[in-house]
């Protein structure tokens, strides 16, 4: 492959060395398994995730992915291989992977969602109607830690209410993360969530916005979650739901956020259109 110029999303040195221990074990799994064991792979995996990276961050459609990286079905290949796999999920850790201010893992979180339009390639039966937002599409549905680092996520159709999505965000949180005893729910949240969250012994807090409050507010704790949802929008991919299967939709959602935390660990500047 001919040398090129760097692209704004490539990874650093730094990042990499962050990502790639994962990357590669899932590679050696994968030829483990395979008939052509010996034959070496026949492109870096860190130019295939360069170009995953870019293809999350700028928008594009995979066919019009540059040349000089690898061809875009061996990429997207990739990205649905590691898709299936789940394997996307374990690169990032977010309450094992403290900060400089970090006092060890987190015992909350917030829960909430964000509605999206999808693109034509997204089968009807993936879509609903969000009637609150009068937005038809699909509905991402977040966990995040008290630094606004992400949990979990689960893509559904916007109609699916945000109490029975809750209920499945709150076991997955259970289970992976036990030490986390405290959910902060918008007021979209019923009782059937905070009921279940109860059972895992996870204590489900609705947070309200103050009576008589107009325009914009800040709300104490929720706050948190619309700040990370502020970060995964600098990834131009997630401004619309393009993927035809809700777990791609999810695992591009989890490369945003570990190209975000790559960045945090390593100190290196996420780059927007004002120049930060």
């Amino acid at each position: 492959m001919t040398p090129h110029s760097p692209y704004p999303s490539d990874l650093s040195n730094a990042r990499w060395a962050l990502i790639e221990p994962v990357l590669t074990s899932w590679r050696n799994q994968r030829r483990a398994r395979a008939l052509d064991i010996g034959r070496p792979p026949e492109h870096d995996l860190r130019r295939i995730m360069d170009a995953i990276l870019y293809v999350d961050r700028t928008g594009i459609p995979w066919r019009y992915l540059p040349h000089d990286f690898a061809p875009w079905a061996t990429v997207y290949g990739v990205l649905r291989q590691v898709a299936a796999g789940r394997r996307v999920r374990a690169a990032h850790r977010p309450a094992a992977a403290p900060g400089p201010r970090s006092r060890g893992p987190t015992s909350a979180c917030v829960l909430d969602s964000q509605t999206i339009k999808t693109s034509a390639n997204v089968h009807l039966a993936d879509q609903g109607t969000d009637a609150g937002k009068r937005i038809i599409g699909r509905k991402r549905h977040l966990g995040c830690d008290t630094l606004g680092l992400l949990l979990t996520v689960l893509v559904t159709a916007a109609s699916v209410s945000d109490t029975a999505a809750g209920v499945t965000l709150l076991s997955r949180i259970a289970a992976a993360h036990p030490h986390i005893t405290k959910a902060w729910v918008d007021a979209g949240y019923r009782t059937t969530a905070i009921d279940h969250g109860a059972r895992l012994g996870i204590d489900v807090h609705p947070v309200q916005r103050q009576p008589g409050v107009r325009g914009f507010t800040i709300i104490p704790r929720r706050w948190t979650i619309e700040r990370s949802i502020g970060w995964l929008m600098h990834h131009r991919r997630l401004a619309r739901d393009y993927d035809r299967h809700p777990h791609r939709s999810e695992a591009m959602i989890h490369l945003a956020m570990i190209d975000l935390m790559a960045r945090r660990l390593t100190g290196e500047a996420t780059l927007n259109w004002r120049g930060t």
